[in-house]
C-alpha cells in the first residue's frame, strides 16, 4: 500500500508517535496513486487495536475500516450522478464529528476529490476546521489543490505525494482514457462543423465532461513537456509553446466552471474546441 511513498509514511506515523498530528491534511498529487488507500491505512494505524507500529490488518477495527463499515470513520466523495461534493454531504460528516467517538480513539473523515466540494460545502466545511473538536483528523485528498479555498488550503498541513516508479495505471481508466482521446485527435485539428458533430453525439449524461476535460489536459501537459524537451516523447504538434499553455489554462478555467456553476457542458466543450 505505502509502496513508493513510505517518506509520507514515515513523517505522519512519527507525528503519531510524538503525538503531533494536525487535525488537517491535504494530501495533493496526480489522481489514482493511492492517496485514498494511503489515508485509509493511517486511520487504522492510529485505532489499531493492537497498537503495532504498522497497521495489523488482524484486529476488528482495522477489519471495520477496510470495509468502511467503523463507526468512527467515514468517507466522502461526490455521488455517481453529480458533479459536485454538495453542502448536505459536508453537514453529514460535521454531524459525524459532533458525537464522541464510539470507540474511545479517533473520529476521522476522508474527503476524497475534495476540489470537487462546491463553494457552499467548502464555506461550509471550514467552520471544522476552524474549530475541531476532540481526537478528529481530517483527510482532503486533490489532484486540484488550487481549485480550494485559500481558507481551507491555509488550515491544513500538506502531504505531497509523487507518482511512484513503476507506477501501474488503472487498465479499465487507461483504456477509457485512450478510447476518448483517439476520438479527440479526430477532430482537434479538424473544422468547425466537424467539432460541432462531435459535441453534439456526445450523451453528457453518460460520458462527464470532466473526464474528457482530464483526457485533453492531460494531451496538452504531455505537448508541452516535449516541447520544452522535458519528455523525449516524438513531437509531431506544430502547436508553439505559448499556444500549448493558453490551451492548458483554458482547459483548467472551463473545468472550474463546469465544477462550480450551471455552465452548459456542451457548450463548455464547443467553445474549448473552437479554440484548440
Amino acid at each position: 500500500m505505502i509502496a513508493g511513498h513510505q517518506k509520507q509514511w514515515d513523517f505522519l506515523k512519527r507525528k503519531f508517535e510524538q503525538n503531533q498530528l494536525s487535525h488537517a491534511y491535504l494530501f495533493t498529487g496526480a489522481s489514482q496513486i493511492g492517496k485514498k488507500n494511503f489515508a485509509k491505512e493511517f486511520v487504522k494505524l492510529i485505532n489499531c487495536l493492537s497498537k503495532e507500529t504498522k497497521p495489523c490488518q488482524k484486529c476488528v477495527n482495522c477489519q471495520m475500516i477496510e470495509k468502511e463499515s467503523f463507526p468512527d470513520f467515514k468517507i466522502i466523495d461526490k455521488k455517481e450522478d453529480k458533479s459536485e461534493i454538495e453542502i448536505l454531504q459536508i453537514r453529514d460528516a460535521l454531524n459525524f464529528l459532533s458525537y464522541k467517538s464510539y470507540y474511545g480513539s479517533f473520529k476521522a473523515v476522508i474527503i476524497d476529490n475534495a476540489e470537487k466540494m462546491n463553494n457552499e460545502a467548502q464555506s461550509c466545511f471550514l467552520k471544522t476546521l476552524e474549530e475541531p473538536k476532540g481526537s478528529t483528523i481530517l483527510f482532503l485528498l486533490s489532484s486540484k489543490p488550487d481549485m480550494l479555498l485559500s481558507t481551507i488550503f491555509s488550515r491544513c498541513q500538506v502531504v505531497k505525494f509523487t507518482r511512484p516508479k513503476n507506477f501501474q495505471p488503472n487498465p479499465e481508466k487507461l483504456a477509457k482514457e485512450q478510447a476518448i482521446l483517439s476520438e479527440l485527435l479526430k477532430v482537434i485539428n479538424s473544422g468547425l462543423a466537424d467539432k460541432f458533430k462531435y459535441v453534439k453525439a456526445i450523451d453528457f449524461e453518460k460520458q462527464k465532461i470532466g473526464e474528457i476535460l482530464e483526457v485533453l489536459q492531460k494531451h496538452f501537459r504531455q505537448l508541452l513537456l516535449t516541447k520544452v524537451g522535458v519528455s523525449k516523447s516524438k513531437d509531431t504538434s506544430s502547436y508553439p509553446v505559448s499556444k500549448i499553455k493558453k490551451v492548458i489554462n483554458l482547459i483548467e478555467d472551463i473545468n472550474s466552471k463546469t465544477l462550480f456553476t450551471n455552465a452548459s457542458p456542451k457548450l463548455a466543450l464547443e467553445i474549448l474546441l473552437m479554440e484548440i
